[in-house]
């Protein structure tokens, strides 16, 4: 293949005038960050819960987490961004639909919610996994300590279990910062965007995905080192991440 590279395009101007190339990418790539950072945090608090309501004896709170779990899991991510960023706003009353419409930045908060929502499903899943993987003994210790089932929960069976699944967790993180290049299809312009937005003005198709390759191994190896680690920290002897 006769393509001539041409690494240099990274530091010529780019046509918005807003600086060069480089400055596009790395601006999409700190965008990238803060959509899976705030979505990262939204699976994890709507994951905690419904993975607790999968663990309780109740078999209502039971079936309402494995209708979350369903729901959000087996519906393509694409299909509910989409659902989220054009659908909702027509079904939402006029003044709430207008109100979504017209939110400053609203790719960016849908992108955050509709990302976070969707893996907040596989978090619960991993989430009641690890509480199912602890001995029966643990969960009674706390009631002879006179622990009611939510400060059983808190104090016993939530901080084993999240050390436990820490490496799925690490995993699912992963997932999310590269779920937000689906964002794009809603207006996002975060680093998959930029790439696609500097191959079309300059025409350096190669140079642009390999240079958002890059970006996305530079944050994968960061997470990864950090969440190892965190998993050395936190391990407990005698479980599966224990030394």
């Amino acid at each position: 293949m006769n393509y001539n590279w041409n690494w240099h395009i990274f530091f010529e101007p780019n046509p918005t005038g807003a600086g060069t190339y480089l400055d596009m990418l790395v601006a999409g790539l700190l965008l990238t960050i803060k959509t899976a950072l705030l979505a990262w945090v939204i699976a994890l608090i709507f994951g905690t819960i419904i993975g607790i309501l999968r663990s309780l004896p109740s078999r209502t709170a039971s079936w309402i987490g494995f209708g979350y779990v369903e729901f959000f899991r087996n519906m393509p991510l694409l299909v509910q961004l989409f659902l989220w960023f054009f659908v909702l706003p027509e079904l939402l009353p006029r003044g709430a639909g207008l109100w979504l419409k017209q939110m400053p930045n609203a790719p960016f908060w849908t992108a955050a919610i509709g990302v976070g929502l969707f893996m907040s499903a596989r978090v619960a899943v991993q989430l009641a996994a690890g509480i199912a993987s602890l001995p029966r003994g643990q969960k009674n210790a706390a009631t002879a300590l006179g622990l009611t089932t939510a400060q059983g929960y808190r104090y016993v069976l939530l901080p084993i279990a999240f050390r436990i699944i820490l490496p799925p967790l690490t995993s699912e993180f992963l997932n999310t910062i590269k779920n937000t290049s689906v964002a794009i299809t809603i207006g996002l312009i975060e680093l998959t965007g930029q790439a696609r937005a500097m191959q079309e003005f300059s025409f350096q198709v190669f140079e642009a995905f390999t240079a958002a390759t890059v970006m996305y191994l530079a944050i994968n190896i960061v997470v990864v080192t950090g969440m190892r680690f965190l998993e050395r920290s936190l391990a407990i002897p005698g479980y599966i991440t224990g030394k």
